[in-house]
């Protein structure tokens, strides 16, 4: 517990965690206010469609959480990094991980519930009335940005820097997703963890394969835990 609550507090002192929260909270209330004043506010997907959006925040703090670790400190500081102070605080660096997982999946969650609140809410007021019965598509929401989170941070725990996965993600989620490209190919593509991961809370996503939103799930972990894998194996072997 205490590992947990020195990464939830690093991860508080970040100055990125500012710049995640607000993409995950503003931006998909924003995206759901202007989709008020068109058809996407009156569709299946109402609202759950800009959350999508907001996984941004989740991506932003899942490479912060990580690549803050390796980044060199001030020269008052003997120009050092997190990570030495970290693992020498840590009894292991397997319970180094699993702290700073915990930690990275508190805080996203609580995100993406405050995120889902707000966000349905502004629909609701808007547009679509969005009851009760959409509450397990909430937490499909919440899982889907707590995978992504320590999918994004496993990739960075192997490269060290926070540069490439962040921006490979947050293009193919904002810009255009490769991963849906790659559905015009094979069929196959439709259980990369994005598209996957998507189904536990959209009803409408076009695609060339049908999905259970539990099945998505299912995927979606497996690709984490695949990942995360490689990602730990990674860490627990060369230097600091």
């Amino acid at each position: 517990m205490k590992l947990i609550r020195a990464e939830l507090l690093k991860l508080a002192t970040l100055p990125a965690s500012w710049l995640a929260t607000a993409l995950a909270v503003i931006l998909p209330a924003g995206v759901a206010a202007l989709n008020s004043r068109g058809d996407v506010s009156r569709g299946v997907d109402a609202g759950f469609q800009s959350l999508a959006v907001g996984v941004i925040g989740a991506i932003v703090l899942g490479v912060a959480a990580v690549s803050s670790e390796y980044l060199a400190e001030g020269a008052e500081s003997g120009g050092g990094r997190q990570v030495t102070t970290s693992l020498t605080a840590a009894a292991s660096r397997s319970r180094f991980l699993l702290a700073k997982a915990a930690a990275l999946s508190m805080t996203v969650a609580l995100l993406a519930l405050v995120s889902s609140a707000i966000t349905l809410t502004t629909t609701s007021l808007t547009g679509t009335a969005i009851g009760t019965a959409e509450l397990p598509r909430v937490v499909g929401v919440t899982a889907y940005w707590i995978l992504t989170a320590l999918l994004t941070g496993a990739i960075t725990l192997v490269t060290r820097s926070g540069i490439i996965p962040l921006t490979f993600f947050i293009v193919n989620m904002s810009v255009v997703s490769v991963s849906f490209l790659l559905t015009k190919v094979t069929r196959l593509a439709n259980y990369l963890p994005d598209l996957a991961g998507m189904r536990m809370f959209l009803r409408d996503l076009r695609g060339s394969a049908e999905i259970a939103p539990v099945t998505g799930g299912l995927v979606m972990g497996l690709w984490v835990v695949l990942v995360a894998a490689i990602g730990v194996t990674v860490f627990t072997r060369r230097d600091a």
